[in-house]
């Protein structure tokens, strides 16, 4: 008797202290995790758990995990780790400007020509330092035209409303190889309470966008402050209004709005017609596109940040017209240039193979994540971030992930728990979706994995649900 008991506690302590990767998986979420999905009216076949330490051979939790789904913005993932592994962190973008005709004193008798290799962040600032270089280089007036170089991605339609009928938002511009300042416009709101009106200012300024400010100031709460504009947004490719009719309150303080208007061609040419004005220059052509003939010179060219920190404001602040220039480039640089999404969906995939990463229910549509096609599994998306981690990248991959509590659009979540800044993880959000993925360190010091996605109409309300699976990985 008493040697069966000592062998039974002997057993019992082994399985006590066996190593985790030898116990049983969970099949469904923490019970603080199903609680909260309760009370959020969304229910456990609509998600997607996947729980995994670095180290281990099995996940902690793998709930729903194999079930293809929708990941919103947690695609930027994929996009990014392969950016980084393909191209390297640092790996830039080139803009080039050459001249079709020589350059006599400070007059070019011939055409303007500038090249776009893809540039996620040519930003007005960037666009104003490669044009000030062309003036200091002694250009100061253009006898031609202004010609735009695009082709290194590929003219494919694009269509700004097809995703939700919204194509003034900045999220919808399309990708292009000469993409600059996103294509937007950005309208400041400066309210006076002395006069007792609204200001309205547009950076940048262009002829080609005619804006009416009709506002009235209030006083009050500032609430949904946008939909009380009441804004009209109208033009094509080659003209924008933008008519603000509504009402402002003084309570909202000064305001921002950034709205992405004209076609790619007309709002470089317009913007370049600006600041070249601004810096001295003299032209009086108008823009087309065109390429870059096998005659022409090089007169300056400009490099955009390094692929390590594009890819902080991908998945920071979840840029999805930067994710999709990305994605793009990776077509171009792996199958060859014009980039087309075809490309770039079987680079990535022939990538994942050449890792022995098989995911068999991938969906790319444009590697942002704004898609309502895109699907990966919960337990792929894990198994991609424990792969992430045990490479050269890792670093560069988990500091552009937001940090809970901290910064990106995690900075208002989780503010006060025990997990804040304990945990880099990606968000996404969609109507009907809502996704985490990341990883968090826990309070013994063990890195891991966390994936949760909800494909819901109520996925709105998921957001206490999937904190509670944060607050549980950390705390376990």
């Amino acid at each position: 008797m008493r040697m069966r008991i000592l062998v039974n506690l002997v057993l019992l302590l082994s399985a006590l202290s066996a190593p985790q990767d030898t116990l049983a998986q969970a099949t469904r979420p923490p019970e603080p995790v199903t609680q909260a999905l309760a009370r959020a009216g969304i229910p456990e076949a609509s998600v997607a758990v996947y729980v995994h330490e670095i180290g281990a051979e099995r996940p902690l939790v793998a709930a729903g995990a194999e079930r293809a789904l929708n990941p919103a913005s947690t695609m930027k993932l994929v996009t990014t780790y392969a950016g980084l592994d393909l191209l390297g962190p640092a790996y830039a973008w080139s803009t080039e400007a050459y001249g079709s005709a020589p350059l006599v004193q400070d007059v070019l008798h011939g055409d303007l020509i500038l090249k776009g290799y893809g540039d996620p962040k040519l930003t007005i600032e960037n666009f104003w330092l490669l044009l000030r270089n062309l003036r200091a280089r002694g250009v100061r007036e253009i006898r031609g035209d202004l010609v735009l170089d695009r082709g290194y991605f590929s003219g494919e339609d694009f269509d700004s409303t097809r995703f939700d009928d919204q194509p003034t938002r900045p999220y919808n511009t399309g990708p292009d190889a000469l993409l600059v300042n996103f294509k937007a416009v950005t309208v400041q709101f400066v309210p006076d309470a002395e006069t007792r009106a609204v200001r309205v200012l547009t950076e940048p300024v262009l002829p080609q966008v005619q804006v009416a400010n009709n506002l009235t100031l209030t006083d009050g709460a500032c609430g949904d402050w946008v939909s009380r504009l009441k804004i009209e947004a109208l033009g094509n490719a080659d003209t924008a209004r933008l008519a603000f009719n509504g009402v402002y309150s003084l309570d909202c303080g000064e305001r921002a709005r950034s709205f992405s208007v004209l076609g790619h061609r007309q709002y470089v040419a317009a913007l370049f017609g600006q600041l070249w004005k601004e810096l001295g220059g003299v032209f009086a052509g108008g823009g087309r596109d065109g390429a870059v003939t096998p005659s022409a010179r090089l007169l300056a060219s400009a490099k955009s940040q390094t692929l390590s920190e594009i890819v902080r404001d991908i998945n920071k602040f979840s840029n999805n017209v930067m994710a999709r220039q990305l994605f793009l480039t990776l077509g171009a640089a792996g199958a060859g240039a014009p980039a087309t999404a075809e490309k770039s969906n079987r680079v990535i995939k022939q990538w994942l193979a050449g890792k022995e990463l098989s995911f068999p229910e991938l969906v790319l549509e444009n590697g942002s994540g704004l898609s309502r096609i895109e699907r990966i599994s919960a337990k792929n998306l894990g198994q991609l971030l424990v792969h992430a981690f045990r490479s050269p990248v890792m670093p560069e991959l988990m500091a552009s992930l937001p940090l809970t509590a901290v910064d990106g659009t995690m900075r208002k979540r989780l503010s006060g728990a025990e997990v804040a800044g304990q945990a880099h993880i990606k968000t996404g959000s969609l109507a009907g979706v809502r996704s985490i993925a990341g990883y968090v360190l826990d309070s013994r010091g063990r890195r891991v994995v966390v994936v949760f996605i909800v494909n819901h109409t109520n996925a709105g309300n998921a957001q206490p649900a999937q904190d509670a699976l944060l607050k549980w990985v950390y705390n376990r």
